[in-house]
């Protein structure tokens, strides 16, 4: 629409989750850097390694310890600076803090525990850097696995542990198995919550023998060796048809407790909301004590913030969720912005969360 656009990036390479969260044989990464040239033939300027926010916090985000770590020079940009040198700013940061529902279980500290996504994002960037050659991932290969948290990222662990040749690979669900049709409590136009072989588990199969995820498994206790690395998991079984009355929506079943061998600990079990320190500096309202910042539905949408000329799009704003979201959100985002800017637009505003077409 004839505005200068500049994108902040603190990886070396532009595609946030894209690019480093999603493994290569799920999404080639020459589908994202299609997409990414034709905005920078568009006049979009795309700055890498730029770590907007204070040096001494870096260490708070895995990405920038990564990119360090791998020879990335850094830069440090205040967002402050950011907003008096330029007519908006939008905040589009993804929530990038780790939840840890094991945190305080004993053992936590071992050596070979590790968050999926720095696992994801070690692997993919020694991939593209060296086809692994340079042997900078977290490598699972001759390990038992265990991957802690279902969903798209626990398969990609389970995905990317097959490709490295690991001896075996546990899925730990908290969840019972879903029925293989639709519930009663879970009617169209509803996600059908039902029983699916995602292609890892496929692969899996085929290489093992057995689909890895294991159901209503609960990890309480990190076992480790005397050099201080993770050598078992203790578990026990939980049963969600028993609550307990005023606590956790499930309850623990007697006699069923285990210790599972492993080697390596993946820990895929989400988000909480954006690393804060940014927000911070610039003096954004949160929406919740998770952290995501606030938005107003204002003059200009609904992707305004508590300061002029400041919008908040995506994961950070919303919380985790899927990458159509995220790409409905900078849609509506950039019309938010250009309205802001012009006092009209005629960019889509995107869709709302109930699916309807917003309207300009």
């Amino acid at each position: 629409m004839g505005h200068e656009v500049t994108v902040y990036e603190r990886a070396d390479r532009i595609g946030g989750l894209l690019m480093y969260g999603i493994p290569n044989m799920k999404l080639d990464k020459g589908v994202v850097d299609r997409r990414i040239n034709l905005m920078r033939e568009a006049g979009v300027r795309f700055v890498t390694c730029a770590h907007v926010g204070k040096k001494e916090d870096f260490a708070s985000g895995h990405m920038t310890q990564i990119m360090e770590e791998r020879g990335c020079e850094m830069q440090y940009l205040d967002p402050n600076d950011l907003l008096k040198e330029n007519d908006a700013l939008l905040m589009a940061t993804g929530a990038t803090k780790p939840f840890d529902p094991t945190g305080r279980n004993p053992g936590r500290n071992l050596a070979g525990i590790q968050f999926a996504m720095d696992f994801l994002t070690r692997n993919t960037k020694s991939l593209l850097d060296s086809n692994l050659e340079d042997e900078t991932y977290i490598s699972a290969k001759d390990k038992h696995v265990i991957v802690i948290g279902g969903g798209d990222t626990g398969a990609d662990c389970i995905g990317t542990s097959l490709r490295h040749g690991c001896k075996s690979v546990v899925n730990f669900e908290l969840l019972d198995q879903p029925p293989a049709e639709r519930a009663a409590n879970n009617p169209w136009p509803q996600w059908p919550r039902i029983y699916r072989l995602d292609y890892s588990h496929a692969e899996n199969k085929a290489k093992h023998g057995n689909d890895p995820r294991a159901y209503h498994v609960l990890a309480k206790e990190f076992v480790g060796d005397q050099a201080g690395r993770v050598k078992g998991v203790k578990t026990v079984e939980v049963d969600w048809s028993k609550p307990i009355e005023g606590g956790a929506p499930f309850s623990e079943v007697a006699g069923s407790e285990k210790e599972w061998p492993v080697d390596l600990v993946l820990l895929a079990t989400g988000f909480v909301g954006p690393e804060l320190e940014v927000g911070e500096m610039l003096g954004l309202e949160i929406q919740n004590p998770r952290g995501n910042w606030q938005t107003f539905i204002g003059e200009h949408g609904e992707f305004t913030t508590n300061l002029e000329g400041v919008f908040v799009a995506g994961d950070c704003r919303r919380g985790q969720s899927l990458v159509v979201w995220a790409i409905n959100e900078g849609r509506g985002a950039a019309h938010a912005i250009d309205r802001y800017l012009t006092g009209s637009s005629r960019l889509s505003a995107g869709v709302t969360q109930d699916g309807a077409l917003a309207v300009g």
